[in-house]
């Protein structure tokens, strides 16, 4: 008998199938558990995870803890670590923290000391969020006179530290590091000599250095875009420069739309295979493109796929769903746009300001307004409000969603609310 059609190796062979299956279906949950960056997983601000509450109060909490200091950023999370800044007084005293996620209890803190300097009202000296890849955390601070990226390992050990010279800006620092493959990349769009400068993660050493156009600061985070059509891109957006793209090895510029008219803040987020960004100016946004990013060289009359002028964030990021784009803005007036056919499905006003991003969970977009409160609606063509709740102090921070948990960050202090089992 053919022993691969016995029937003890065809038994064996049903019982080995749900293991093998069980823990291909765990190895891409873990992969996708982890929040990385900004807006977690390449920026896009989307998690599947499910189990949240849409009410809740400070009963259902699984720990609450006080950060010193203030600041805007939001965590970065790796299986049991979760990192966090914050600062002190008028910027002096910059802190790194990495905690426990399942407790808030602090594993290890960082101090870096810089100069006092100045910020936009509704900013930080913390507003960067850490980036990591489970090995390293990498995070930026900045002066008038410093640009630092600092490269820590899970335990805190400092492994390196690049200084990228003085920074000018209007409103002080809010970008964030990204991570791609073996390099960690900063953006210095500032008002003076701009660059994108890639560092290998291990070393610090310079990869490459891209100079850039330079107008006004800008607070954007890039992404790195996987187009079917086209090798990985990494996505960069400055009002000099409009929305950029490079070749994430090498830093060579393969197209540009041109400036925009106005300073970004918001990042660039991909979907439906388009880029979309935002410019904009004194809480409003001006103009979004929507774009396919296939072309090279300027590519403003060829590949811009969409652009629109009304009710748009300025601060607030994107978010692409389910074949539609959902445009949440600082004051509080949200649009679905059906990306097919180009056509506003619904614009409703959701009380309140708005200076952090919304990120979609398992369909349901959350969003923190400057008052500390939670607004919750649907990321369907059918608009509905679950209302809101309230936290105890203002927030400007995007809500993150890692392994089953929810972490929410005010001024001064960080929630964690677990899902339901």
């Amino acid at each position: 008998m053919n022993r691969l059609f016995s029937p003890r190796f065809f038994v064996r062979t049903l019982l080995l199938i749900p293991a093998a299956c069980f823990a291909f279906s765990a190895l891409t949950e873990l992969q996708a558990e982890n929040w990385p960056r900004f807006r977690g997983i390449n920026g896009a601000g989307i998690s599947n995870e499910k189990g949240f509450p849409l009410k809740w109060t400070d009963k259902d909490y699984a720990w609450k803890k006080e950060l010193p200091g203030l600041g805007h950023s939001s965590p970065s999370i790796w299986d049991d670590n979760l990192f966090v800044t914050s600062a002190l007084g008028e910027g002096e005293t910059r802190y790194l923290f990495c905690i426990d996620p399942k407790t808030g209890k602090e594993k290890w803190r960082r101090e870096t000391n810089l100069k006092k300097s100045h910020k936009h009202r509704k900013g930080s000296w913390a507003s960067s969020t850490p980036a990591t890849d489970g090995e390293f955390v990498f995070v930026e601070f900045a002066d008038e006179e410093s640009y630092l990226l600092i490269a820590y390992d899970m335990k805190g050990n400092k492994i390196w530290e690049r200084d990228l010279g003085a920074f000018t800006s209007q409103h002080g620092h809010g970008s964030s590091p990204m991570i791609y493959n073996d390099l960690v990349i900063a953006t210095k769009d500032q008002k003076g000599p701009s660059v994108v400068t890639a560092f290998n993660k291990r070393t610090g050493k310079t990869v490459w250095q891209a100079d850039r156009a330079e107008r006004r600061t800008s607070y954007a985070t890039p992404i790195v875009v996987n187009h079917p059509n086209t090798d990985p891109q990494l996505i960069c957006v400055s009002g000099a420069t409009g929305i950029s793209s490079l070749v994430p090895e090498t830093g060579k510029v393969n197209w540009t739309t041109g400036e925009f008219p106005m300073r970004t803040v918001s990042s660039p987020v991909y979907g439906e295979g388009l880029i979309f960004a935002t410019c904009g100016g004194g809480g409003r946004g001006k103009l979004l493109y929507g774009v396919d990013p296939t072309g090279s060289g300027n590519i403003k009359e060829t590949h811009i796929k969409y652009t629109r002028s009304t009710k748009l964030p300025y601060v607030p990021t994107p978010i692409v769903y389910e074949g539609h784009l959902y445009l949440w803005g600082d004051n509080g007036v949200v649009s679905c746009i059906d990306l097919a056919t180009q056509k506003n499905v619904w614009t409703e006003r959701i009380d309140g300001g708005y200076s952090s991003s919304p990120v979609c969970i398992n369909g349901i977009l959350f969003c923190i307004n400057e008052d500390g409160e939670v607004a919750m609606v649907n990321a369907s063509p059918q608009f509905k409000s679950h209302g809101k709740v309230k936290l105890s102090d203002p927030s400007h921070a995007t809500v993150v969603v890692a392994n089953g948990q929810m972490f929410l960050r005010t001024f001064r202090n960080l929630y964690c609310l677990n899902a339901k089992k």
